[in-house]
């Protein structure tokens, strides 16, 4: 018989039986009413009694939507369970999910008394990277969600970026570009964890050190429905004003004043934009760049000039 890999390289070797052979095959009982393979299973596949079976204390993924759940329970009273959830064995009669949790709560939501698993042996540590590299291989998954993972795959399973790129089957690159999302504001990575923001939009913003200028960014993304090419360039166009001098005296090139870093720092985050102060103790000019017609209207608003 051939066989392919159904759950993604890693997974697949984190479910490795005992004897140390990859099930990488799927195998689906053909209908609900297939005898079990084992009366008292220790391994392979078989109908469990749904109350036998506690949920993963490791599982990374805390919100179902109910109503994705009801709609799921209703297909599984109609077509049954398509694919097995996974289970390790604690005791007799008593198992522990390690995934397919959505498939378990809408099979009690179904009022299913019995549910096909995959056995397998697996200790804490396992349990929780088969957990979360279950949780990154699911579809559905945002962005966010999945940064979180791959945080909890280096933090609490102690692998490297390029050992958790051959865990999840990404390369270093794509690992570091989820993981730098962590880093935006809460607010944008809400955004993101909502769907109100797209990843490419994010990993533009990104680019921008100032919190304030990215949120400035996000905001005015969000409003204008702006497209990733049109925030990368607002970036670069930020980003450009960097190379400008800041608070020092033209004359002298003598450094900024305590008091006038201070200030230009204030100014920058009031304005959503980098302002330039320069002085020479005496006299002075504050900067204030704009992007766009859209940009100054905005600048005047806050400045109340009408």
């Amino acid at each position: 018989m051939s066989k392919k890999k159904a759950l993604g390289r890693g997974l697949s070797a984190l479910l490795s039986d005992s004897s140390g052979e990859e099930n990488l095959e799927v195998e689906i009982p053909t209908s609900l009413d297939t005898p079990s393979r084992s009366t008292t299973p220790t391994s392979g596949i078989a109908e469990i009694p749904v109350s036998e079976i506690e949920v993963n204390p490791f599982q990374p993924r805390t919100h179902f939507d109910q109503d994705a759940l009801l709609e799921l329970a209703e297909s599984i009273k109609v077509h049954g369970i398509i694919q097995p959830i996974t289970v390790r064995r604690l005791a007799p009669h008593q198992y522990q999910l390690i995934s397919g949790e959505r498939r378990f709560q809408a099979s009690k939501l179904a009022d299913l008394q019995t549910i096909p698993a995959y056995i397998r042996s697996a200790d804490d540590q396992q349990m929780l990277e088969m957990a979360l590299i279950e949780n990154i291989q699911r579809e559905n998954l945002n962005a966010i969600e999945i940064a979180l993972s791959y945080q909890r795959l280096i933090s609490e399973c102690h692998l490297k970026q390029d050992e958790l790129g051959e865990r999840v089957g990404k390369n270093r690159a794509t690992v570091t570009n989820y993981l730098r999302l962590l880093k935006l504001p809460p607010d944008i990575q809400i955004a993101v964890r909502d769907n109100r923001l797209s990843m490419g939009h994010a990993r533009a913003i990104i680019n921008v050190e100032n919190p304030d200028q990215q949120l400035y960014l996000f905001k005015k993304t969000v409003a204008e429905e702006l497209s990733v090419r049109k925030v990368e360039e607002l970036v670069r166009e930020l980003s450009s004003q960097k190379t400008e001098p800041t608070s020092a005296s033209p004359a002298s090139g003598t450094p900024a004043s305590k008091e006038i870093s201070q200030l230009q720092s204030r100014l920058s985050s009031h304005f959503g934009t980098r302002v330039v102060v320069r002085s020479d103790g005496k006299r002075g000019e504050i900067k204030i760049p704009f992007l766009s017609v859209e940009d100054l209207n905005r600048l005047l608003d806050i400045l109340k000039v009408g």
